[in-house]
Order: C-alpha cells, then structure tokens, then sequence
C-alpha cells in the first residue's frame, strides 16, 4: 500500500515517508488479518478519526446503509492515539483500519482513499468523526456523482446553514474560498470543507500525487480543479462540534498552516496537464 507521493518540507521523523509507511504496512498486515475476505461496497463513507471516542458512535450510528441506491459501508481510519476511538468503531460494524502511530489526517486519508482504489469502490464520501456534518446528509452529496455531473462535490456551509458562532473561522473560509477559486477559475463558496464526495477513478489520477501530511482538503482540490476534474458544491448543514476541542490549533495557526498548504501546491502543481 504505497501512496504516500514525496516528504513536505518541514517534515519530522512521525512524517517522514519512509517511517510512515513501514507503519502503514504493518497496520495493513493487522487490517488484513482482521478482515480477511473484505469486500466493498459501490459506496463507502470514509471517516479519519484521531481520540474521538466522545463523538464518533453517534456520527457511526447515524450513518447510512444505502445512498442514492447503493449500498454503503463505513470505512473508519483510526490515526493512533490513546483512547477506545478503535473499539468503537469495530463494536458498531464499520469496517475499521487502525494505523499503529498518529501520522497525521492525510496520511490517513491516502490510507482510505488506497483501499477503496483497490478495491474497486466507485464512490468515496469522507466526513469528519466530530460530529460537524450530518451523516443523512450523504445522498445529497453523492447525487451529482450519480448522475454524471461531477467528480468531485463539496459540501458548502455557505449556500446551506453554518451553526457555528466563530467569526474568524467564517472569514477564513470565505478567503481561502475566494482564493481557490481564483487559482482554479471556478467559483466555490467552502474549499475548506472535509465533507466530500469522489468518484474513486479521480483518485485513482489523483491520490499518489498527495504529500501534505494535514490540511489535505485544499491538496486534493486544488490538484483535481488543475487536473481538469469537474467540482460542484452541494448545501449542506455545519454544525458544532459533538464535544471536545477542535485539534486544527487556534485560527491564526490554523489560518497560517492551510495558507501555505494552499500556495505549497498550487505552486508545485501549477504545469500539471489535464488528465486525459
């Protein structure tokens, strides 16, 4: 399971790409062993999750069995930690991949996004384990892909209803989604969303060109939008975190890290040619 692309700057040795991914196989040793004759969905709704275990039995509880006509099964990728986030997760049925070391949010995201490639998965729809985006919120999502409209849909906060009283990070989302946009000659109102719907055959084109260890929400846009994929929004609903405190660090750290995972890759990926 080799998707780890090149090393960020900056990146410490729990990043590094050669130790994550001697981690990572021997977590996919453990996965396999676990889920010997695993078969997937047409469907799978991918949640990365690191010491959630305050929050994600509801958000698995809610989650749906089928989409749009599909059937759906919960992926959860547990990225270490010290808590029962892993044995939630194995008690409520979803199948559950669980990495032996935190790495980081887009490790484990590649992570997901590898076994659903190989597969043979056709849709991916990621949400959080914290309990901000709502699960029954799925089909809506999943629609434009269905039907042919898109490859990549992003929910928006903003043409749907926020619920959180933060002003800065309102701000933040509305300047980063202006600057996006403006990279990828589009208008999308939530770039910093991580409630998406992918059809598995982008990432197919996509996935092993991903290097950011966090904030990969901007990294996989920004690359599908310069790679010629077709990206929509669909309202949706924001809603306070479930419990617990947010792990993206105060706003001005948080601001500043996504900021320059913005210009990082539009600056590496800005001859990538289309996909053909």
């Amino acid at each position: 399971m080799s998707i780890l692309g090149g090393a960020t700057s900056g990146a410490s040795i729990r990043t590094d790409p050669e130790h994550a991914q001697r981690v990572i196989e021997a977590s996919r040793r453990e996965f396999d062993t676990r889920h010997p004759d695993l078969k997937l969905p047409p469907v799978v709704g991918l949640i990365c999750a690191y010491e959630e275990e305050d929050n994600i039995g509801a958000v698995l509880a809610a989650m749906p069995e089928e989409a749009c006509g599909l059937a759906v099964t919960t992926l959860v990728v547990v990225d270490g930690g010290g808590d029962t986030t892993d044995r939630i997760a194995k008690d409520s049925g979803a199948v559950t991949f669980v990495l032996r070391e935190n790495l980081g949010h887009g490790y484990a995201l590649r992570v997901g996004y590898a076994l659903c490639i190989e597969m043979g998965v056709q849709y991916v729809v990621t949400l959080d384990a914290d309990g901000q985006n709502d699960p029954a919120e799925i089909p809506v999502m999943l629609q434009p892909l269905v039907d042919d409209e898109a490859d990549f849909v992003v929910a928006s906060r903003v043409l749907g209803r926020d619920t959180t009283t933060d002003r800065f990070r309102k701000a933040g989302v509305r300047v980063f989604s202006w600057a996006m946009s403006a990279m990828g000659h589009t208008t999308l109102t939530d770039t910093s969303n991580g409630y998406r719907a992918l059809r598995v055959s982008m990432l197919d084109d996509i996935a092993y060109r991903l290097v950011q260890p966090q904030y990969q929400t901007a990294e996989l846009l920004i690359i599908a939008m310069k790679r010629g994929w077709r990206v929509t929004e669909r309202p949706t609903v924001w809603l306070p975190r479930a419990s617990g405190t947010t792990k993206k660090g105060k706003n001005w750290l948080f601001g500043f890290r996504y900021g320059r995972v913005v210009l990082e890759t539009w600056w590496k990926v800005r001859k990538e040619p289309r996909h053909s």
